[in-house]
Order: structure tokens, then sequence, then C-alpha cells
């Protein structure tokens, strides 16, 4: 069994230090905003932005990997691995982590996704080398001892517990099942209690060593930082690790792929004893990579993206037949999904979906107002702007449009894109996907009579 006892670091060789290339990808003014890349031998990327007007910085390693790279004895490894990374490495013992952050008042968390992870600590500029000292050697240098594993599986499965009891979460994961089926893109990120509890310390490791080499890793930091410094910050951490095996190693491409989701009509119903009735209401969406997305996010925003959308204004507002509805859009490398959700009254799930089907028919069929589209535009190019106003939000940015796209995009350019929608683009888009015929997931108390009718809903 491995021991917390301190290994040999890597001597870095002259070839280990060959020349690293470095480009500004985005020049803001002044320097505010400048977003730079540097790709180190051994295929590390490293992408910052500057905003010398904070005193914060935000440090963060995006995995390229998902729940996605799982196959079915696997599932849960990704989201279980990451918690397993905050236990321990040769330096620093699960207790060292958490204090060294807590103790100049940083943040310090992980996320886990369908397409990549993500573990990031938001701090004081001052104490930016401290957290890419601790997080970079979280990435490099985790142990994932026998021990740890059996501890995070208890935890794990109560996190799993806790999703299961919140069904306005729940939902989502059964109506991806409903469109993905019982494959990697339909199976939960967390995993199920007989998918984690089967996995070993032994499988995790060998998941680990696969998936968190620097070919697959982007370094993001973002805040009142310099790019330089952050560079030599982080190469210096990643060879005290002896991470960089192999300098001629290339940084592993975008996610590309031709999935297509053929699911119609199909309905899926989990009875619970709830106070209401949780519903989804979908079709298969857009790639990320679409060129079409910018209408489509103009048109999920008309339709379900604020309080003066048409869902919100004919289910709560006018009729007030549910306290939360709105509509979404996920993004994958090769596919999407769009959704509706609503949360409601046993008694009144029936009424719900229908309006709901029928205003999507409606605009499936006439399009949208070119008022309602003048209107979701101008939310639609504040909301973004509003959302990148902290250091967190710019680095989720920078590493997500490095790990996904490979290229960065000024905010400047994402306003004007969506300033650039037409209506007849945004016709089209809802022509092409509202068309679809639906598919429908529901979590609730319903009765038999209920169930057997929730198939009108999709007819």
């Amino acid at each position: 069994m491995t021991s917390r006892s301190s290994k040999a670091t890597a001597r870095p060789s002259s070839e280990a230090r060959a020349v690293a290339r470095t480009q500004t990808l985005i020049k803001g003014q002044n320097g505010i905003g400048t977003v730079r890349k540097t790709t180190l031998p051994g295929g590390l990327r490293i992408v910052t932005e500057t905003l010398p007007s904070v005193r914060s910085a935000t440090f963060g390693i995006w995995a390229h990997v998902g729940s996605r790279d799982e196959t079915p004895a696997l599932n849960g490894a990704t989201h279980y691995l990451e918690h397993l990374l905050f236990k321990g490495t040769s330096r620093r013992s699960a207790l060292d982590i958490s204090s060294a952050l807590d103790a100049v008042g940083g943040e310090m968390n992980a996320f886990t996704a369908k397409e990549y992870t993500c573990y990031y600590a938001r701090v004081l500029d001052t104490d930016l080398p401290l957290a890419i000292d601790v997080v970079c050697d979280m990435l490099t240098g985790s142990l994932v001892l026998e021990e740890d594993v059996d501890v995070e599986r208890g935890a794990i499965l109560e996190e799993i517990a806790m999703t299961e009891d919140d069904p306005g979460d729940c939902v989502h994961d059964l109506f991806a099942h409903t469109m993905f089926g019982d494959n990697a893109l339909g199976r939960p990120v967390l995993g199920t209690v007989d998918t984690v509890n089967a996995l070993t310390a032994d499988r995790i490791r060998r998941f680990y060593k696969k998936h968190y080499d620097p070919t697959h890793l982007v370094v993001a930091c973002a805040g009142n930082i310099d790019h330089n410094k952050v560079v030599r910050q982080v190469r210096a951490a990643f060879e005290k690790a002896g991470a960089f095996k192999d300098v001629d190693a290339q940084p592993v491409a975008p996610r590309d792929g031709s999935r297509r989701i053929r699911t119609s009509g199909k309905v899926e119903l989990l009875g619970r004893k709830t106070e209401q009735a949780h519903v989804v209401l979908g079709m298969p969406g857009l790639a990320r990579t679409d060129d079409r997305r910018w209408a489509m996010g103009v048109l999920n925003t008309a339709l379900g993206g604020g309080m003066s959308s048409r869902l919100f204004q004919e289910v709560r507002e006018k009729r007030g037949l549910a306290y939360s509805v709105y509509s979404y859009t996920s993004g994958f490398a090769d596919c999407g999904l769009f959704g509706v959700y609503a949360g409601c009254r046993p008694s009144q799930v029936h009424d719900v979906l229908r309006i709901c089907r029928d205003e999507l028919d409606h605009v499936a069929q006439n399009g949208l107002s070119d008022e309602e589209i003048a209107r979701a535009i101008g939310q639609l190019r504040g909301s973004t702007v509003l959302g990148l106003e902290d250091t967190g939000a710019l680095m989720n940015r920078i590493g997500k449009s490095e790990l996904c796209w490979g290229e960065q995009m000024s905010v400047d350019d994402m306003l004007g894109e969506i300033a650039a929608v037409t209506p007849d683009e945004v016709r089209s888009v809802a022509r092409d996907i509202l068309g679809h015929r639906p598919s429908l997931s529901v979590i609730g108390p319903l009765k038999d009579k209920q169930a057997a009718r929730l198939h009108d809903a999709v007819a």
C-alpha cells in the first residue's frame, strides 16, 4: 500500500525545458482583458486573462475527462476521483490541503460534468502562488489510497441520496436517460449505488493515470495576475512532480463525433411520494459547435429564460399553475438537448404539459414576433456580461473555451454574435428543433390513470 512519505522529485532536463509556445489570443485595452496562452513541452496548456482592477485571482485546472468517458462498470469513476484528489498527496494530507486555503480566506472546490472536470481555487492575488502549488499538487500527486476510497465511498453514496431526495434535480438525470438511453451520456454523473459500491482503488488509480497526464489538462487563471509568473509557477509545480514524461507530446484535441439522438415520443415516469410533479418535456438540441447556437440561445431565452418569456407568462403569470418553469439547452461535442422544466401539483400536470406543448408547437409553426426576439437578444447580451463580472466566471470561460473549442472569443465578439442573430435565423432554428416530436420525463406521485395519459403530451 502506498504511503504519504516524500518521494524523490524529478529533475528537469535541458530537453524538458525546451521552448514553450506563447500566444496573445485576445488583446485587451491597457492590459485589461488580455488573454494569453502558453503551451509547454509535454502538452500542458496555460491560459490566463488579466484583470488588474481586482484584488483576487481564480486558478483552475480543467481535465479532458467526464462521465461520458466511462464504461458502464466505471459509471461514477470520474466524480469519485474528483473527491479523492482532495484526500491527500505525497506532500500534503487532506487536512493540509483544506487548511492551506482556509488560512488565507480562499475558496477551493471542483465539479464533474459529462465531458470535463474542473478543480479550482479563488484567493487574494498575493496568495496565488499558494493556490497554484496546492491545486497542481492535487492534480499531479494524489495517492488514491485504498482507505481513502473506502471512506469517501460513504460520502458519495450520501451525495447520491441527497440528489435523489431532490426531484427537481433528479428529473434532469431522468431526462438525459430518456433521451440518450443506457449509454455514457444517458447515465448519471454521480454513478449509481451499485456502480459506486463496485469501484475499487485499483480501478480508480488506473483511470487517474490514463486521463490526468498533461496533454489532457488545461490550466486557466484569471484576475490580477501576470501570465509569465503563472507559467513559471505551474511549470515548476509539474516538473517537481515529474509530470512531463514526454516533452514531444501534444495536447489532445477538442472532442468531436457524430452522435445523433433519434429518441422521440418516449415517456419515463418515476413514481415518488412528492408534493409536486416534476416534468421535463424536450427534444434533441444542438451541439455546442453548431453555428446556429447563437440563434438557439435567443430562442431559448424568449421561450423560457426569464419572467417575460412565453412559458413563464402562460404557465405562471396567467394561470398560476407552477412556481418554477423554464427552458434550457445542453450542448455536447456532437449533440445536444432542449428541455422545458416545470414543477406543479400532480393534479395539474396534464394542464401544464398541454400548455407547454401548445407553446412549443405554436413557435415551431409560426415563430416568435420581432419584439420577442429583440427583447431576448437584449436580455441575453446583458446576462452574458453580468455573468462574467468575477474572476471565477472568467476562469471558467477561458478554461472551458480552450478545452472544448480550442479557441477564445472576446466578450465583444460574443455580444456581436448575439446581436447579429436575425428573426429569420431564430424562426428557422425553432422549426428545426421544436418541430421534433418531444419526449417526456416525470417524477411524482401520479395515479395510474394520470400516468396512462402522459403519452398524450408527446403524441
